[in-house]
């Protein structure tokens, strides 16, 4: 799961060495969290669903009241390609509020957007996909609209700040025992009737994009229900897997030290692998493990 962070960085305008990069203390998003974000994977030199990408990034800022920014930001995302020569990985554009004066909660009318972008060289198909992750679980006390994809990322920090201590790689987050999703990514359980189940969407969780191109990947020969499911419901399921742009499909192993079914990569989280990989344009021949 390793990531290099790429020497270009794209800045209000211009693309600049990472090392020159400088945003205001001021800025809104360092004092208030007020910024969304959006990750790009890029698999064999080519963007991945990156129009659901755009068009999410778009509502979170609708959301949070942030100007759209003057920017096409396909052809930023294709310049942060292109200068940082990025085969396969993932590219991540913040916007910001901006600075905007003197601390203000309230701010100008119009706040005017700040956009920074970079790149990181990361392997998507890893080991992780191969072997599986293990987890805790973890209480959501994140604020009420998870839907948008913003900077507050204070919960996820520390649920795998959790996990880490735990001897775990990540966590299972949740409200009274009611999954709400992983610590970064959407949560799929297989059921002892092999149905695939996921949170129903809501604004208690980030509609992932994987997890949209999975549910359309499946619905026309596999039995797919977008529901609430519990933590003893986790414990009891057959096989469970994370879908995220950066980590693609995890298998996950375990839960607070309770395995999931035998305790390795099931049969049917391997079909969804090679489903998803295959959509993605890999040679599933490089994969024997699948």
């Amino acid at each position: 799961m390793h990531m290099t962070v790429t020497g270009w960085v794209y800045l209000d305008g211009a693309y600049i060495p990472a090392q020159d990069a400088t945003i205001s203390p001021f800025d809104r998003g360092y004092l208030f969290a007020h910024a969304a974000y959006e990750v790009t994977a890029v698999f064999n030199g080519a963007f991945v669903d990156f129009d659901q990408h755009l068009a999410r990034l778009g509502r979170t800022l609708d959301g949070l009241e942030i100007e759209r920014p003057d920017v096409d930001l396909r052809s930023v995302h294709q310049e942060m390609l292109t200068r940082n020569a990025l085969t396969e990985g993932l590219i991540y554009i913040q916007v910001t509020s901006g600075m905007q004066g003197p601390r203000d909660y309230y701010g100008p009318e119009t706040l005017t957007p700040s956009v920074f972008s970079f790149a990181t060289h990361k392997q998507l198909i890893s080991d992780v996909a191969r072997d599986g992750i293990t987890t805790i679980s973890y209480p959501d006390t994140r604020w009420s609209r998870r839907d948008l994809k913003t900077t507050q990322l204070l919960t996820q920090t520390l649920a795998y700040r959790a996990a880490r201590r735990a001897g775990t790689e990540s966590a299972i987050l949740h409200e009274d025992g009611v999954v709400t999703e992983a610590a970064s990514a959407n949560l799929w359980i297989v059921t002892d009737d092999g149905a695939l189940v996921t949170r129903d969407l809501s604004s208690a969780l980030l509609a992932g994009i994987t997890r949209a191109r999975l549910v359309s990947l499946f619905s026309e020969f596999e039995t797919v229900e977008e529901r609430a499911f519990t933590l003893d419901e986790l414990r009891s399921a057959r096989e469970a897997f994370t879908s995220s742009t950066g980590v693609v499909i995890a298998p996950v192993l375990s839960v607070d030290g309770t395995l999931i079914g035998t305790g390795v990569p099931g049969p049917v989280t391997r079909k969804v692998q090679a489903a998803y990989y295959a959509y993605l344009g890999a040679d599933l021949r490089a994969y024997d493990w699948l």
